[in-house]
């Protein structure tokens, strides 16, 4: 059946063109391959070589040595040091799906560009499609993975242009979501590059290139960096809460990023969050810990989430409790409206949003200082709700009560996930 759809008239002619018009011999793999929709379920090789045989039996010459299309690619063991060079990087990662890809030297497009010039590119496919085929088939032979070309956990990339069997892996992140707590005041949520030298390090932050010795995201990051063999731990956090704010209560919703992970399919989740938690008692601890995929990122940047504060808040001026009652019930369900405070106004929007309190309340009252709880809408700077923020937070506690008052502690409770947020699924 292969030799007599290549026997049509149309096809004969067009790979006596071919032949004929080569600046040098062509293999089997690359004539085949400018007919590959001609029939399925057969390689290009075979094509290559049926169309061979009917035109040296037509009379054609059939010169022999180096393919000068591919330049020996599919030539003798070749493919076979392709798969070896890129199973010597497999070894390392686990994984159950896997594709392979193709960095094409500027030669070979230049070579297969001048083929389509001659013969067209009405049956043909790329060079890089049958190599990604070829290498592919025999990987998972010899590892008994499959191709997945959807969500592979792995990439294989040849890179052609080296010339040396050099192959790159693009490993798949892993995603883990949870919930933390943070227990100490002044530990960011992620990394702080020093403002002087931006990371690269100077006198002003003791050479460490950062503005603070540590963070929520290095804290977890040392603790699962190892485990997964990753080359890097990022954090993605539902909010940000203040350096001097702790995060009690439920805990902040967060997805850590594991990047290029060598492990992925055996790391228990309960021993490991143990392991988070005794490496950084007293500092930080973490729940709930689930598999996710990478969409969960961004539901839990985009959620709407809700968020109780407690505050120790300081009164820099004689204020009745009864008045002070009636300031925060007034602000009890109020819509605020909020222009981006002074304090991060250099790294955010000068913008005017509109922020709702679901719920005030006078916790203690002690003449100079109260307590206070707020539920509010996400996003809602509370600190500026009580200052006002030199009029750029409207309403707010201080113009209410005629006296400036300013936040002194804060502690963030709770923060409330929409229902179709939270995951008790467990993915990868």
């Amino acid at each position: 059946m292969l030799r007599a759809e290549l026997e049509k008239r149309e096809i004969i002619e067009i790979a006596r063109k071919i032949i004929r018009e080569s600046p040098g011999p062509i293999c089997n793999h690359c004539l085949g391959r400018q007919f590959a929709k001609v029939s399925s379920g057969v390689s290009n090789e075979r094509r290559g070589e049926v169309l061979k045989e009917i035109l040296s039996e037509g009379g054609e010459e059939l010169a022999s040595g180096k393919c000068w299309l591919c330049n020996g690619l599919f030539e003798n063991d070749n493919l076979d040091k392709w798969v070896r060079a890129a199973l010597a990087k497999l070894k390392q990662y686990e994984y159950d799906t896997f594709l392979v890809g193709t960095k094409m030297s500027g030669m070979l497009m230049e070579n297969e560009e001048m083929m389509w010039e001659i013969a067209g590119a009405l049956f043909a496919e790329p060079l890089k499609a049958e190599l990604n085929r070829e290498v592919g088939k025999r990987i998972e032979q010899e590892t008994g993975k499959r191709v997945d070309f959807d969500t592979p956990e792995v990439v294989v990339i040849l890179n052609l242009w080296s010339g040396d069997f050099d192959v790159e892996l693009q490993v798949k992140p892993l995603f883990i979501y949870g919930r933390y707590r943070k227990y100490r005041r002044g530990i960011p949520q992620t990394r702080w590059f020093c403002r002087a030298c931006h990371g690269k390090g100077c006198e002003r932050c003791n050479f460490t290139g950062k503005m603070y010795a540590e963070s929520v995201e290095e804290l977890i990051k040392g603790s699962i960096m190892d485990v997964y063999g990753a080359e890097d731990v990022i954090l993605h956090g539902c909010g940000r809460e203040d350096i001097d704010a702790r995060m009690l209560g439920s805990g902040r919703p967060f997805v850590v990023e594991l990047r290029a992970p060598k492990r992925r399919q055996r790391v228990d989740l309960h021993a490991l969050e143990e392991k988070v938690n005794e490496e950084n008692r007293a500092k930080l601890e973490v729940t709930n810990l689930k598999y996710v995929n990478r969409e969960m990122v961004a539901r839990i940047k985009n959620a709407n989430a809700r968020k109780t504060y407690r505050m120790r808040v300081e009164l820099r001026g004689a204020v009745a409790e009864s008045e002070l009652r009636e300031a925060v019930q007034e602000l009890d369900g109020a819509v605020i409206e909020q222009r981006t405070p002074l304090r991060v106004v250099h790294r955010r929007a000068d913008l005017i949003r509109s922020r709702r309190i679901y719920g005030m309340k006078l916790l203690n009252y002690g003449g100079s200082t109260c307590e206070l709880e707020v539920r509010c809408d996400g996003g809602l700077y509370v600190k500026e709700l009580i200052s006002g923020d030199r009029g750029r937070t409207r309403p707010n506690l201080s113009d209410l009560l005629g006296i400036e008052a300013e936040v002194k502690e804060l502690d963030v409770i709770d923060v409330e996930l929409d229902t179709g947020h939270e995951t008790t699924e467990a993915t990868r």
